[in-house]
């Protein structure tokens, strides 16, 4: 199978290649960092998988755009896993300005543009999964959440859109809704790693998503810690 990951060269998108990576597909990756892609590639290189991978912008529409094409010379996707964002916290009243923009463009923009650019090869062949990572924070507000929550709400959105869209072509459309996943982003923080979810845990239940019959589409995962969100 041929499997496009964004946002992959850690954290979330780390996981799902190095899952994905265990059977016989080729991976197909992008981050913005390419020494962190490269890694990436080289811890995978002893998997059953062939991986490639490329240095992306995912809040610019031609990078995106470029992406999309190059991963169609490989063949027709798959799966898809819509997984670059960026957090920064803050409040709509208090956030610098621009912060809206950014949130947006990477953390929505990106799966639109990229999805839009493959859908076509997809709906001719009819098959397919589109995997789009939202959030918590996509149902639930919460302090400091600001326009990251926004992007979030409105990425889930998308999603719920495009899976009434694509239900005619069978194409799968799942919305993930991770709370807090301990990646890189909290390896500084006093927060206690048994506090929070593993990125392995998210990726499992992606993984097994993905291995359903036809007839079956999981259209949400819902996942929080053990004890709640933080």
């Amino acid at each position: 199978m041929n499997i496009i990951i964004t946002g992959a060269s850690k954290g979330l998108g780390k996981a799902f290649a190095k899952i994905f990576a265990n059977e016989n597909n080729t991976i197909l990756v992008c981050a913005r960092n390419v020494a962190d892609l490269e890694n990436t590639a080289k811890e995978l290189s002893n998997s059953l998988s062939t991986i490639h991978y490329k240095s992306v912008d995912m809040s610019k529409k031609n990078e995106v755009v470029d992406f999309a094409n190059w991963c169609l010379t490989y063949g027709a996707p798959d799966v898809v896993i819509n997984n670059a964002g960026t957090f920064e916290p803050g409040s709509v009243h208090s956030e610098a300005d621009g912060i809206i923009e950014k949130m947006i463009e990477t953390n929505l923009y990106s799966a639109y543009y990229l999805t839009r650019q493959l859908l076509p090869t997809m709906m001719q062949n009819k098959q397919g999964h589109i995997f789009n990572i939202c959030s918590i924070a996509s149902i639930q507000a919460y302090t400091n959440g600001g326009s990251y929550s926004i992007s979030k709400f409105a990425m889930l959105g998308f999603s719920k859109n495009l899976r009434e869209e694509l239900k005619p072509f069978r194409i799968k459309v799942t919305s993930v809704l991770p709370g807090a996943v301990y990646t890189d982003s909290w390896s500084g923080s006093v927060v206690d790693p048994s506090r929070i979810m593993q990125d392995d845990d998210v990726a499992k239940m992606v993984y097994a998503a993905s291995q359903l019959s036809p007839q079956a589409c999981v259209e949400e995962i819902v996942m929080r810690p053990q004890l709640g969100d933080l």
